[in-house]
């Protein structure tokens, strides 16, 4: 089976003692890249670190995460912005809007939103949209800057049916799926039967939101075949196939080699 993690946060201080562990946990089943979104400006050596020492294999996006977005988002937005002018990157992530932890810059984080949306299309870059308790205001930015130039995924979906049917007609997005499904109270299995495999791609988000029976320990992009195998019970097809469909899912809205 062949699997993307399109969404990782493995540069972080929990793999430190085992990086090489997990990818080779990774590689054993099946994961062929794994996707590095950025948070802050902290965050870009150690995700630079990593994508230099396995590159081409682990591949970083660059973005301002909508929970770093505070007093400093000026400074903090500016320096991100500057990395698009020293290397390349596979998308504009992780930006969105967060409205579940603190509402205090709820206004900041949209204008850093629709500027990085704007980065985005300068860029030719797919972006990677971090949307908790916040659908609504992100898909209302997406249409402010432009859905019809933009590209991209809702990562660690789990809205509503009437959320899932208004990203699908932005036209241009995927759902990233992680380990939120399979768990027992969750409502993705039944929201997700609204829609196909062709508007979905595979990711961790690890090391948070570890499926089932890992829930509440680390995540690792080795779970990814658990996600995998949610999705092949659901929709009543082979791992393989859900590997084969994602996979050709992310290759196409990241432009991966």
């Amino acid at each position: 089976m062949k699997i993307i993690d399109t969404h990782s946060h493995i540069y972080a201080e929990e793999f430190d003692a085992d990086i090489d562990a997990t990818i080779a946990r990774a590689k054993a089943v099946g994961v062929e890249k794994i996707l590095l979104p950025n948070i802050d400006v902290a965050s870009v050596d150690r995700l630079h670190n990593l994508a230099d020492t396995h590159k081409g294999f682990c591949i970083p996006m660059m973005g301002l995460h909508p929970t770093s977005v505070g007093a400093d988002w000026k400074t903090q937005l500016e320096e991100i912005h500057n990395q698009f002018l020293q290397r390349q990157y596979i998308a504009v992530g992780e930006i969105g809007i967060d409205l579940y932890w603190d509402k205090t810059y709820a206004k900041e984080q949209e204008l850093v939103f629709e500027e990085q949306l704007r980065w985005s299309i300068e860029y030719d870059l797919p972006v990677a949209i971090h949307s908790r308790d916040a659908i609504a205001e992100c898909v209302a930015c997406v249409r402010n800057v432009g859905a019809e130039k933009l590209r991209g995924v809702f990562h660690s979906f789990g809205g509503s049916v009437e959320e899932l049917q208004d990203i699908l007609s932005l036209q241009n997005f995927l759902l990233g799926i992680n380990g939120v499904v399979t768990f027992k109270n969750s409502t993705l299995p039944v929201v997700l039967r609204q829609t196909d495999l062709s508007h979905i791609i595979i990711e961790t988000d690890a090391p948070y939101l570890a499926p089932v029976p890992y829930r509440g320990k680390r995540n690792e992009p080795s779970y990814t075949a658990l996600v995998a195998s949610k999705l092949a019970e659901m929709y009543e097809v082979s791992q393989d196939e859900v590997g084969q469909i994602t996979t050709s899912n992310a290759i196409r809205l990241f432009a991966i080699n």
